[in-house]
């Protein structure tokens, strides 16, 4: 299957990087290179573009469509360790890098991944399949008050007591190894209402995050980002749920340098740093023409922070 993905809030990444034709960027997703390709065409052959990616898929894709520019670095790792990752290639500080956060919209039609609830296919959803831990596993090892509360916490579904008891006692019987007997499991016990769309569509969103490990490492992700930065380097980070764009938020707030001291000292002694500053004190949607053209940017969110 070819990679295809319709990069989301395009035109406002771009902008938001300020790119400079020397400059070294990073994209720390880099997927099909739908963001990158727009990113390499203002880089002159003095400027750099690293592309990561935990999927070889993508990382395959991305050579392919960027294989006329000879200014880009490709690895194969995650976001999470982009300190380690420049230190490996010899690089201290960058100008600007790009986070666009979740799954692909490659990764979810290709069924045989097992990230999409329509269809059947193996309970895989690595994003990297060369890590040991899948969805699979998940559904069939973890306890049962565990799998509630990943339902619950990451995929903020109300029946996630319901859910995990369910796929427990079906477990019980025999393993659970596809994604329509999951499916099958999980419509036993949720309701039908439109408004929440398929009712295995925030569990399979839960158990994914979890494979992946999606949201506990991403405060510090987004702060050693950051960190990595030169003066007036931009970090973008597009988010597409309420957890991400928490832990987004926040890493920025804190990165602006939030002072602790109690109140009516003559100066500060808590030793606050501030990283710089917040360029969107909102985030940036995507425009009606954007929603209308492309349904899966519905739930984006982009974050753009400044170095100082």
């Amino acid at each position: 299957m070819e990679f295809k993905h319709s990069p989301v809030l395009l035109n406002e990444c771009i902008e938001g990087l300020n790119i400079k034709e020397n400059g070294i960027y990073v994209d720390g997703t880099l997927g099909g290179a739908g963001h990158s390709s727009e990113i390499v065409k203002r880089l002159s052959p003095k400027g750099l573009l690293i592309g990561i990616d935990r999927d070889e898929e993508a990382l395959k894709a991305s050579k392919e469509r960027l294989a006329n520019y000879n200014n880009v670095k490709y690895v194969h790792g995650n976001h999470d360790d982009i300190i380690r990752i420049l230190e490996e290639n010899e690089i201290d500080s960058v100008d600007g890098i790009l986070l666009d956060l979740g799954v692909s919209s490659y990764q979810l039609d290709e069924r045989n991944r097992g990230f999409s609830y329509l269809g059947e296919a193996e309970l895989d959803m690595r994003m990297d399949k060369t890590q040991r831990l899948t969805a699979k596993e998940v559904v069939n090892k973890y306890k049962e008050e565990d799998l509630a509360n990943i339902i619950y916490e990451y995929g903020e579904e109300r029946f996630s007591r319901k859910i995990a008891s369910k796929i427990c006692e079906e477990r019980s019987k025999k393993e659970i190894q596809t994604t329509d007997e999951l499916v099958k499991i999980i419509e036993s016990v949720v309701p039908r209402n439109s408004k929440d769309g398929h009712p295995a569509k925030r569990t399979f969103q839960a158990i994914r995050i979890e494979v992946n490990n999606e949201i506990k490492p991403l405060y510090d992700t987004i702060l050693n980002s950051i960190k990595v930065l030169n003066k007036n380097g931009r970090l973008c980070v597009i988010t597409f749920h309420s957890l991400e764009d928490r832990a987004v938020k926040n890493a920025f707030v804190d990165a602006c340098g939030k002072c602790t001291c109690p109140p009516g000292l003559p100066y500060c002694v808590c030793g606050a740093k501030s990283y710089g500053t917040i360029i969107t004190k909102k985030p940036i949607l995507p425009s009606e023409k954007e929603l209308n053209e492309n349904s899966r940017s519905k739930s984006a969110k982009l974050r753009i922070f400044e170095r100082r």
